[in-house]
């Protein structure tokens, strides 16, 4: 009898994210990686988690979290403000690059979003904060 998903389990899946408009934003069936994730973890959601209650191997399921269950609100805190000259020809202040700063709890990705002058304003916000996304989910395996 095949295993079924609950608040406890560990399990292997392929997740999709789809954004509002239909079109795709990740999936990790892209480079063949479905991800692992340990229920209960808090590294996801409990809505999301929810959702995948009662699943097991073989099973897909499709739902819609608001931004608040996905990725969160994006934070205006998390919007800074950095002088042009800390960038040059290897990393350029560009909009819509993504520059990777460290910080002493590790590394953190930040999206240019803004040029103007000697001031670049970066996004460190989630790329998908303040979005509603769709979720495909294929149950790989339940450990």
């Amino acid at each position: 009898m095949s295993k079924i998903i609950n608040d406890k389990s560990q399990i292997i899946v392929h997740i999709t994210m789809k954004l509002s408009d239909g079109s795709a934003a990740d999936s990790t069936k892209v480079n063949n990686k479905p991800a692992k994730i340990i229920m209960g973890d808090q590294s996801i959601s409990p809505a999301f988690e929810e959702n995948l209650l009662g699943l097991q191997a073989g099973d897909s399921k499709e739902f819609t979290l608001e931004s608040k269950d996905a990725f969160g609100e994006s934070n205006p805190d998390n919007i800074h403000y950095v002088d042009i000259s800390k960038f040059d020809s290897e990393t350029p202040a560009k909009v819509g690059s993504i520059i990777t700063f460290t910080q002493p709890g590790g590394e953190i990705p930040g999206m240019i979003t803004d040029v103007s002058g000697s001031s670049v304003t970066v996004d460190f916000n989630h790329p998908l904060a303040g979005q509603s996304v769709t979720f495909v989910i294929d149950v790989v395996e339940v450990l």
